[in-house]
């Protein structure tokens, strides 16, 4: 696991936001994909008997598989993807001694908050640059 001081994370930040966003968008176009191959199927009826149902499914199979490789390189970087819908990442990292996460948000132009391994976004407070490692 790579252990991040504030500014290793915060140089990271022009490379996964991007990645973020770009997942944002493609789980957008998941979610109406499925919904055009259900209505293209017929309300039930049998997929194979609809061509364009086949394709919106298969199209729909792509952009999981966007999803995902884009969550896996956010993952290379040694981040941790928490919730995909908030856009919210972790950076491991050392906190007096012990182990934290320096936790980020998409929309939120800097690190600024931190929370303990076993907590999660709730738990967040204010990062004193003081501190951090």
């Amino acid at each position: 696991m790579k252990i991040f001081r504030l500014e290793e994370a915060s140089a990271l930040l022009p490379v996964i936001k991007p990645l973020l966003e770009d997942v944002t968008h493609k789980r957008r176009d998941h979610a109406i994909a499925m919904l055009e191959a259900e209505v293209a199927r017929g309300f039930g009826a049998p997929a194979n008997e609809h061509g364009d149902s086949l394709v919106m499914r298969r199209s729909a199979r792509d952009l999981h598989e966007e999803i995902r490789s884009c969550v896996e390189e956010i993952h290379r970087h040694g981040c941790i993807v928490k919730d995909l819908d908030l856009g919210l990442v972790d950076f491991p990292a050392l906190r007096g001694g012990q182990l934290v996460n320096l936790c980020w948000k998409m929309d939120e132009p800097a690190i600024t908050h931190w929370h303990g391994v076993d907590e999660g976004f709730a738990a967040r407070k204010p990062l004193s640059r003081k501190r951090a490692q």
